[in-house]
């Protein structure tokens, strides 16, 4: 494991949070258009603590998806990166503490359990960004390499090997190239 679990688990929740812009998705469809969606994406990400499941709430998550991103495209320049994350924990009101729960132990929480979740989501990827500059790691983030996709890449691999975003595309890519070899 590269990072502490609560870091890699918010990086990968906010690249697939970004992961749901139309521009990071390979059929061009935004995937988290009704409160539906986003619930099943605050389950599937297990974030705790206040959600209200409504409009509103729907409304900054998918506001905050572009300020993510701008994460991504600031990779590799780390005083970008860090400009940004700066940003994101002020406007987010962070205050870290430790906190334990579930089975994941002692861990950093950067916001109240009651502040709204577009605000949790926002200081938490802050803050694992910071975990990842900190660390000279900026090269583990990267662009979906595939030239159809703009989605965003983790790579947590220990040799830094990933390339392909989790929408499916290197797969795609590789039933592709099967296909032209075998018309050979």
């Amino acid at each position: 494991m590269t990072f502490a679990h609560d870091t890699n688990d918010a990086l990968q929740g906010a690249a697939a949070l970004v992961n749901t812009l139309p521009q990071c998705s390979p059929g061009g469809e935004d995937d988290l258009t009704s409160v539906p969606a986003l619930a099943d994406y605050v389950a599937s990400w297990m974030w705790t603590g206040r959600v209200d499941s409504d409009e509103a709430e729907l409304t900054e998550v998918r506001a905050l998806r572009p300020r993510l991103r701008e994460l991504w495209l600031a990779a590799p320049d780390a005083a970008r990166v860090a400009a940004l994350v700066n940003e994101l924990l002020r406007s987010g009101d962070a205050a870290p503490q430790l906190v334990t729960h579930g089975d994941y132990g002692w861990h950093i929480h950067a916001t109240e359990r009651d502040a709204p979740i577009a605000q949790r989501m926002q200081v938490e990827a802050a803050m694992a960004f910071v975990d990842v500059v900190r660390s000279d790691e900026l090269d583990r983030i990267r662009i979906c390499a595939a030239d159809d996709c703009e989605g965003v890449v983790v790579d947590l691999s220990r040799n830094r090997s990933r390339r392909y975003c989790d929408s499916g595309c290197g797969n795609r890519l590789a039933a592709a190239a099967y296909r032209a070899r075998q018309g050979d």
